[in-house]
């Protein structure tokens, strides 16, 4: 797998405050359980380098959710099952050659890869002040970008990395639709920058049309990817 690669942010002509919030603007409460966090993860990977495996930055947790059509059942968020969770370069793959490729699942299906204590709901503190950037794809290509995105995710490239919540795959009927999440939908130059890491990663043709979506819209208007506000 290919190492992180290191993160150049380029210089916008909108300059605004970065999405990361300073220690010192931040509740002492969240403050002190982000770096409580970040011990465990720093103890976690020491831990997994001591038995020879390759740790990765963060611990990702692979969800499913299927919704019969046309059935009014349970809630989304009941709905949404733990597939697997990984922490290392290994348990990723092993967990990645079991997986059905987007071709085989039916429709309409999603796979979330998040973050660990991110669930994929727009309501997760992580989330509800954020949004999405969304790929509409063709279902005879999808796959290809799906793999290369999980990737880049497992890699921690993206710049503002520390902004993603995490990616979705969304099978539908008629196309397939990739999505990234982010923590910040009103820093401009996050917003922007991961759009433009995102392009560059999955060396995306300029056919492509990238929609963004605050997560705040989905709520009022019910839906994940209609009456986008920004596209670029």
């Amino acid at each position: 797998m290919e190492a992180a690669v290191e993160r150049k942010v380029p210089e916008q002509e909108e300059q605004l405050q970065p999405s990361h919030a300073r220690a010192e603007d931040a509740p002492p409460a969240a403050v002190e359980e982000e770096d409580e966090a970040e011990a465990e993860e720093s103890e976690r990977r020491n831990r997994e380098l001591k038995a020879g495996l390759h740790p990765l930055r963060r611990k990702l947790v692979l969800w499913y959710t299927r919704r019969t059509p046309g059935t009014r059942s349970q809630s989304y968020e009941d709905n949404i099952k733990k597939i697997v969770d990984f922490s290392t370069v290994e348990s990723f793959w092993v967990c990645y050659c079991h997986l059905a490729r987007p071709s085989a699942l039916p429709s309409p299906t999603d796979l979330h890869l998040f973050k660990e204590g991110v669930r994929p709901l727009w309501e997760d503190p992580a989330n509800r002040n954020g949004g999405k950037w969304i790929i509409r794809f063709k279902k005879a290509v999808s796959g290809r970008f799906w793999e290369d995105l999980v990737l880049v995710l497992v890699g921690d490239q993206l710049d503002y990395s520390d902004d993603v919540c995490g990616i979705v795959l969304s099978c539908r009927f008629n196309e397939d639709i990739l999505s990234v999440w982010n923590r910040n939908a009103s820093d401009h130059q996050a917003v922007m920058t991961l759009r433009d890491s995102i392009k560059r990663h999955l060396k995306l043709p300029h056919t492509y049309l990238m929609e963004y979506k605050p997560h705040d819209a989905s709520l009022r208007d019910n839906s994940s990817y209609r009456n986008t506000w920004l596209r670029g």
